[in-house]
């Protein structure tokens, strides 16, 4: 079966749909579907796109729904009427000279953010009280022109690499065209410099690989890269990335039993035990939406059932829109799954939650996201392609937004007992935005960062604390070091108990590997040495592990106190002299 007919199947059935369809090998359109800059466009497929390009009207009425980046002085945003918050409060310094997407935590304590839809990427460095608030902004390299073609990418693959360098690949849009791109891209932040990456397949970009897109990935517990083919028709294609060689080894992909299924908008989870979860979308389409759950298995290369979820978590298939939202790992081994419920005509409102015991295997019902949203507030949320990350205090803070990209956009906590409280929305923007537009970064500080429609990143300060046993331990380290030396740090778990921040599939930003925070003890001067090399990815409790760190050569000299940081959660500190 063709592209063209499995898009004319799918439309037919859903026909004011975002639905992302599915290929069977044929190459995609190169759709002239250009989006305006002060658009933020949702997650389109390459069918989508094919109906668009066939029905101009269409897609003209659709971009005149989608919201628009404000302009001019950003005005505050309304707080609900509720009569007090329990959760933490938001910050925002106001504002970047771009809009920021895809936030991304380097190993020396700094912040790279894109700007959407462009070559262009940013740099967040803190001050030196360590205060992300007050910290400055600079411009990085941009991604290089690739075989002729710009890459500037919305919607990609992503992950920070054991070795300090960031990977990216894909892009669902690039430079404003939904084209569902297979370019990729390396970056090496101590030479500032980004380097092209070819997509995976023999000859690259074959074998399913042409459309690269939003696809999932995470980095495997042995520090491996794996990523996914968005749109690879029956079998599913996954691959593995040699940092060394910037190549590519084929791995198994996800099992379905739909004959044109596929694993698109599917997330990728890392759990304690090394595997990889995938909560299914397409098995039992078209006919009902699945519950079946599966998991990578490093060892093998395959894939094994992971049980199933007492509901489905996907949009209902009636719906159309086939997104679900982000799985969070949490600290007591439990796994907190979102579902991506847009409650269209017909289908019950309510988007669930169901909750992985990853010890014994199960799954149980969890909350219900709560009906505050819509214009009335009295409309169910959906957390359909929305951001979530793990506070230090082990309660998991989300966004979420009514029906499929509805504005305003609201935010809670699920707490550690299970319940799900609203707390105060951003500072400004969450009144004329859907959450697929925001993103999540847990900071070393134990803050969230969020990055949204605005040119104001905002910063989310959570009141509880962390248990003691869920920080890192420092088992072995320097006594002494010097400005511009490396050395070695040991210890357990600091890699942390989860990934930190999650999504849908279309932004990954963990934070699961060790950050070196030096504190000048007569100043209180705050400085990160980069780590590097380390030693294991895994987030399983006890883990023991080593990182290499650089002391920066700027750094003060004198008595200072070092903690290793991982998702937000600091050992306690060790004593050193800085010589």
């Amino acid at each position: 079966m063709m592209l063209g007919v499995i898009a004319v199947a799918l439309l037919s059935a859903i026909p004011e749909s975002r639905a992302q369809s599915q290929n069977s090998g044929a190459s995609p359109p190169v759709g002239p579907l250009v989006v305006p800059s002060q658009l933020v466009p949702p997650p389109l497929s390459v069918a989508k796109e094919q109906y668009f390009e066939d029905n101009p009207e269409a897609w003209i009425q659709f971009l005149s729904r989608l919201p628009r980046r404000p302009e001019g002085p950003l005005q505050p945003t309304p707080q609900p009427d509720i009569a007090s918050f329990t959760g933490g409060t938001w910050q925002s310094p106001c504002c970047t000279s771009f809009f920021p997407t895809n936030p991304l935590l380097l190993t020396d304590g700094t912040v790279i953010a894109h700007a959407g839809n462009s070559a262009d990427w940013y740099k967040l460095t803190p001050d030196i009280n360590g205060s992300y608030v007050n910290g400055t902004w600079t411009s990085i390299a941009s991604l290089p022109e690739i075989n002729g073609t710009q890459y500037a990418p919305l919607y990609f693959a992503s992950a920070v690499l054991p070795d300090g360098r960031v990977l990216i690949m894909g892009g669902e849009y690039n430079d404003n065209v939904g084209d569902h791109t297979n370019m990729g891209a390396i970056y090496d932040p101590v030479a500032d410099s980004w380097t092209a990456v070819s997509p995976p397949g023999s000859p690259p970009g074959s074998g399913g690989w042409f459309a690269i897109g939003d696809s999932q990935s995470t980095v495997l517990a042995d520090g491996t890269f794996l990523l996914a083919a968005c749109c690879a028709g029956s079998p599913t294609v996954d691959a593995l990335f040699d940092a060394t060689t910037l190549g590519w080894t084929a791995t198994g992909g996800p099992s379905n039993s739909y004959s044109y299924s596929y694993q698109d908008e599917q997330g990728y989870e890392l759990l304690p035990s090394g595997n990889v979860l995938t909560i299914d979308i397409w098995d039992g389409y078209p006919t009902a939406n699945t519950t079946d759950a599966e998991q990578y298995d490093p060892s093998s290369g395959t894939w094994i059932s992971a049980g199933n979820t007492p509901v489905p978590l996907a949009d209902p298939i009636k719906c159309g829109n086939f997104e679900i939202g982000p799985a969070v790992m949490r600290p007591d081994g439990t796994l907190v799954a979102f579902g991506g419920n847009t409650g269209c005509k017909g289908v019950p409102k309510a988007d669930p939650t169901a909750i992985y015991d990853t010890t014994d295997g199960t799954w149980t019902a969890g909350r219900n996201i709560p009906a505050l949203c819509g214009t009335d507030g009295t409309t169910s949320c959906s957390l359909a392609d929305a951001p979530a990350a793990l506070l230090p205090d082990g309660n998991i803070l989300f966004a979420a937004s009514a029906g499929a990209g509805s504005q305003p956009t609201h935010f809670f906590e699920y707490t550690s007992s299970d319940a799900i409280k609203q707390v105060a929305d951003t500072v400004y923007c969450a009144g004329s935005e859907p959450a697929y537009a925001v993103n999540f970064l847990v900071l070393p500080n134990g803050q969230i960062l969020a990055t949204d429609l605005c040119n104001a990143p905002e910063f989310y300060t959570p009141t509880g604390v962390p248990k003691a046993s869920w920080a890192p331990v420092i088992t072995s380290h320097p006594k002494k070091v010097t400005p511009g030396d490396s050395y070695t740090i040991g210890g357990t778990q600091f890699n942390g108990l989860s990934q930190g921040a999650y999504y849908g599939d279309d932004v990954q930003g963990a934070t699961n590997y060790p950050i070196v925070q030096i504190t000048n003890v007569a100043t209180g001067h705050v400085f990160y040495a980069r780590t590097a090399n380390h030693s294991t990815m895994s987030i399983a409790p006890g883990t023991a592990g080593s990182t290499t760190f650089t002391v920066p050569a700027t750094i003060e000299t004198g008595a200072s106190d070092l903690v290793v940081i991982a998702n937000g959660i600091a050992s306690k500190h060790v004593t050193i002299t800085v010589k």
